[in-house]
This record gives structure tokens, C-alpha cells and sequence, in this order.
């Protein structure tokens, strides 16, 4: 819980807050733009919530917090209709899950809903509320993990759910050494009609992507939007394996095509095929 006696000065006056437990994640950020923002090395509150929309995005935002360091002056109404409203419809049948983890940093996880069998992607908190959420969505048979740094409470889902966890095996450590489907190689895997993975060494060896209907591409931390630099791109700074390796999985990835940018760290990014294709384009000269 959000401690007032931290409250960070920076903040608005009014009812949310951001105390000094926040590690810079940006998750509040990209979930209530219109409320937060980054003000020195931390998150802020700028603007106090003023319609019942921005209420329940700062909200949300509240519960996703993975340090939980949003905090409200008066206790906050109408909390399990916000809880309800998790995971957040993206578009179709792809939901932002919320609830984001600390042992990762505060990567996004989302949640694919097929009748072949739902598909969570990289692990949020394992909540009571998410999780009974996610049962009335019609559960969890695959928890695909993008590589090692965003796998949080993997072993809470698949005991819960049954679910088979999916990761490449060159990203295997003593914590996921008991997944069921680990991944080989680098060529594209086929898992589905309707899914495609695509290892994409670089910022792990055993990164992978997950391209959903060639519309939707889950890039954990391969690839996102820089609201900074205003184009797509790959994280230089957090590159923990090779980024010649990077660089040449990301010039194979432009050859597919998608039209959502789904990270775990980093914006989301959407546009038509042709503009996606140009902006990575943009990314493989910014990177070269």
C-alpha cells in the first residue's frame, strides 16, 4: 500500500498520489497518460482525475502498480467495479491484463481468448481478482513466456489453471526448468493456424515473439514504441545477450506482417501494415 507520509511533493494536490516507493516502471503512465507523468526519476500525479473515465483509468493504473506506490487521500469507490474491469479489452479478442508484477519489472501481460483455448502471455500478479476474472473468460490452457525476465508467478497459473507453460529453452533457469513445452531452434514455429512464434535473439538468447493472426505481435522486450523518439524501437541500454543478434532478428521479424506492437516494456503502438512496415524500417536505421 501507498503510504502518504511518502508522498512525493511533485504531486497535484488532490486525492491520488504517487509515494516514493515508485521505480520509474512507467506503467501508470501509459495506463492514465491524461494523470501521471514521469516529473524527475519517478512517477507523479499532474493532473487529478475529473470525469469518471479518467477516475477509473487512474484506478486501474492504481491496481497495476507493481510496487503498489499509488495511493488515494480518501479510500477509493466503486473498487470492485474497477477490479471487474481487469483484464482491459485491446481490441478484438486480446486484453491487457494489468496487475503487474515487481519480480518483472512492471512488464504488461495479456490474455488471448480463443475457442481453441485462452493464452496468457507473460505472467501479471497472481491475484484473487485477476484470477477469478480469468476464470469466467474461460481460464488459461497455454501461459506463453516471451523469455526469462517477465515469468513472475508462472507457477501460480499453471497450478491453478493446469496450464502449459511455453518457453525457449535457451531462457530455461532453476525457476522454469519444469516447463512443459520447451521451444528449440531458431526457425519460425507454427503452434496454431492462428500462431505464429518467431525466436528473436538478442536482448536474451532465447527470446521469442508471438504473432496472433499476423494482426497482433507480442514482443515482450524484443521491440516497442519510443514515445521519446517518436518510432519504434529496441532496447540498447537492456540488451543482456547480443545486439548484433538483436539487430539481425529484428531485420527478419520486418518480413512479417502485423499490425499491433503488444510489448512488455515500453508504449504499444498501432497502426495500418503499410505504416508498421515503414516504421520498422525506421527502427532497423536507428539501430544500424
Amino acid at each position: 500500500m501507498a503510504r502518504l507520509k511518502q508522498r512525493r511533493p511533485e504531486n497535484m494536490a488532490g486525492n491520488f498520489y504517487v509515494d516514493q516507493t515508485c521505480i520509474d516502471c512507467d506503467t501508470c503512465r501509459w495506463m492514465a497518460p491524461e494523470v501521471f507523468s514521469q516529473i524527475g526519476d519517478q512517477s507523479a500525479v499532474y493532473h487529478q482525475p475529473d470525469s469518471p473515465e479518467e477516475t477509473q483509468r487512474a484506478m486501474q493504473a492504481l491496481l497495476s502498480c507493481p510496487t503498489a506506490s499509488i495511493g488515494t487521500v480518501q479510500p477509493p469507490d466503486g473498487i470492485q467495479q474497477v477490479h471487474a474491469s481487469l483484464p482491459i479489452p485491446i481490441a478484438e479478442s486480446v486484453y491487457h491484463c494489468g496487475y503487474h508484477a515487481e519480480s518483472s519489472y512492471g512488464a504488461a501481460s495479456y490474455l488471448i481468448v480463443r475457442s481453441e483455448g485462452n493464452i496468457l502471455v507473460d505472467s501479471p500478479r497472481f491475484v484473487t481478482p485477476l484470477v477469478k476474472n480469468l476464470e469466467a473468460m474461460g481460464g488459461i490452457r497455454y501461459l506463453y513466456l516471451t523469455h526469462r525476465d517477465d515469468v513472475a508467478d508462472h507457477h501460480q497459473f499453471h497450478q491453478h489453471f493446469g496450464c502449459d507453460r511455453i518457453l525457449h529453452q535457451d531462457d530455461l533457469s532453476r525457476d522454469t526448468q519444469e516447463i512443459e513445452i520447451p521451444l528449440q531452434g531458431t526457425a519460425p514455429i507454427e503452434f496454431a493456424p492462428d500462431l505464429l512464434i518467431l525466436p528473436v535473439p538478442g536482448h536474451t538468447k532465447g527470446h521469442t515473439v508471438l504473432l496472433y493472426h499476423q494482426q497482433f505481435l507480442f514482443t515482450g522486450d524484443h521491440l516497442a514504441w519510443s514515445e521519446q523518439l517518436q518510432h519504434l524501437y529496441a532496447f540498447r541500454n537492456a540488451c543482456w545477450y547480443s545486439w548484433a543478434e538483436l539487430k539481425r532478428s529484428m531485420e527478419k521479424l520486418a518480413a512479417y506482417p502485423f499490425e499491433w506492437v503488444l510489448p512488455g516494456h515500453g508504449r504499444r503502438f498501432h497502426a495500418d501494415r503499410a505504416t508498421m512496415q515503414q516504421q520498422m524500417q525506421r527502427c532497423l536505421e536507428w539501430m544500424g
